[in-house]
């Protein structure tokens, strides 16, 4: 069994330029490795205002390949601090062809492997069926130096399925890196309800496969109107849950925060051990999971 280690959360907003969200980017993975962290996660889509927000076809000169200049940046921060990076990008794949990806990085800055986004979400102000195709990885989960991890995004956080099916590879933790906040007309009246939902579907899935879950948002207003995909106010309050589903960090929802958290594979294993979730599962009565609907 891996001993205890400590995840790093940066939760941040971007700079004017992607070249100054690399270079912000790449000291914030300094500061958390100087607080003790050795896997340190970004946000969803970080080095770029969300362009999402609206539909533009000269948005998609954002993307680009991996290798590339993210994974290029990152990879020399991973190496100079000793840490794993998990780092979201806009992935140009081909032409035409672009996913909403994640690329995880070793502490000698090599690239242990990609996951992209499987769900895709299509609201107003989060126009992402425009822009990325879905997944065809599958659900990963990546051996680190300090045990097994498991990474999806976003939109996948609401989706019972896929925690589960990431913690049957051997997760120790999730990381879920996010962009998600209020439109400011619906703040007053949706808003609180909305930010608890999100931390009570992500504390569930810590809970239900006992394991600790991270969830990585930007912060700060991006946009300006009053419309729908006009204004955007990420809520931040990125936290860590532990397998209890017990928040054990917390960023407020206004500020670019370091947040660090220590990760006991020993207690995965005796949640687990009391909480036999994993041992009780009916894998021979599931097949309907398998159709959209009980047509």
């Amino acid at each position: 069994m891996s001993a205890t280690f400590t995840a790093g959360l940066v939760q941040m907003a971007p700079a004017k330029t992607k070249a100054a969200s690399l270079q912000k980017a790449a000291s914030l993975v300094a500061e958390a490795a100087a607080a003790g962290a050795s896997v340190v996660c970004l946000p969803e889509l970080f080095a770029t205002p969300y362009f999402c927000r609206t539909q533009d076809h000269a948005a998609f000169d954002l993307a680009e390949p991996i290798p590339g200049p993210t994974t290029q940046a990152l990879a020399k921060a991973a190496r100079a601090h000793d840490a794993t990076v998990l780092a979201p990008l806009f992935e140009r794949r081909g032409p035409g062809l672009y996913h909403n990806s994640l690329a995880v990085l070793g502490p000698n800055g090599e690239l242990i492997g990609i996951y992209r986004k499987m769900h895709i979400p299509h609201d107003p102000g989060f126009e992402e069926k425009f822009y990325f195709t879905p997944g065809d990885l599958g659900f990963r989960a990546f051996p680190t130096p300090d045990g097994t991890i498991g990474a999806l995004i976003c939109w996948d956080q609401w989706f019972p399925e896929a925690a589960r099916a990431t913690a049957l590879l051997g997760a120790l933790i999730l990381f879920y890196p996010t962009a998600i906040g209020w439109h400011p007309s619906e703040k007053a009246e949706f808003g609180p309800t909305q930010l608890d939902a999100w931390q009570t579907v992500q504390r569930a899935h810590a809970i239900t496969n006992g394991l600790y879950v991270a969830a990585v948002n930007r912060v700060g207003t991006e946009g300006k109107g009053k419309n729908h995909g006009g204004t955007l106010e990420f809520w931040g309050s990125s936290f860590v849950a532990d397998p209890m589903g017990r928040i054990i960090a917390k960023a407020p929802t206004d500020a670019e925060t370091i947040l660090t958290a220590d990760i006991d594979p020993a207690f995965v294993e005796q949640t687990r051990r009391h909480w036999p979730f994993l041992r009780d599962r009916r894998i021979d009565a599931y097949d309907g999971l398998l159709d959209l609907w009980a047509d």
